[in-house]
């Protein structure tokens, strides 16, 4: 069980102090951190409701269509839309004061999701899946966490709240979707490689986003 445990937490720990790493000019309290990694544990709750309530549709497993909309609606927009709400929160509040904090609290939140999924999938299918997704899954949520907090904190500095709120949203939910739709597709076995192009893509997004956030951060030059 304790060897579960720790393959389930090793990669959400290793990711997170990667991103806390990366916030360069003005550490954040690890109380917070705390507090918004608990925060994203929770923020599975609505996500499974939703994809309970979704789940009731009947889908067709062989049509690609089907396997889109579960994709991208089922599971990518319920389970961002999910970390949204607490990621917002935390974000509105007096706790973000230069724009890589938005990353590194989104990530934070993501990863409290990923945790407990994690713990989900660790338990119920094996050691072995545990250590696939510490290189697939866990990586994946925090990219598309980087760019939901990327638009969240020029919400917060740039203005022009509601256009970066959707792109924020939308960014993170194409993101998911692309990558868990190569996955369901049965049809074509070779085309899951689509699922690292869209986690390459991710990451390479998420380094350009720390840089851009990091150069614009009002503590550089301190």
């Amino acid at each position: 069980m304790l060897i579960s445990l720790a393959i389930a937490a090793a990669p959400v720990v290793f990711i997170l102090f990667w991103f806390y790493h990366k916030d360069k000019f003005q550490k954040e309290p690890l109380k917070m951190l705390l507090y918004a990694f608990i925060a994203g544990c929770f923020s599975i709750i609505p996500a499974i409701v939703l994809e309970t309530l979704w789940d009731s549709w009947k889908l067709d497993s062989r049509s690609n269509i089907s396997m889109a909309f579960y994709a991208f609606i089922v599971v990518g927009f319920s389970e961002e839309i999910s970390k949204y709400y607490f990621v917002r929160g935390i974000i509105i509040k007096s706790y973000v004061d230069e724009p890589y904090d938005g990353i590194l609290y989104s990530v934070t939140v993501s990863l409290g999701f990923a945790f407990v999924e994690n713990i989900f999938y660790v338990f119920e299918s094996g050691n072995h899946v545990g250590i696939l997704r510490a290189f697939t899954a866990v990586p994946a949520h925090s990219t598309f966490a980087a760019v939901m907090g990327y638009y969240l904190s020029k919400a917060k500095f740039e203005g022009n709240v509601f256009a970066n709120t959707v792109k924020a949203i939308f960014g993170a939910v194409i993101l998911h979707g692309a990558y868990d739709y190569f996955l369901f597709i049965k049809n074509f076995p070779l085309i899951k490689i689509g699922a690292f192009v869209s986690l390459l893509i991710g990451v390479l997004i998420t380094r350009y986003a720390i840089k851009i956030h990091n150069n614009n951060s009002p503590f550089k030059h301190l």
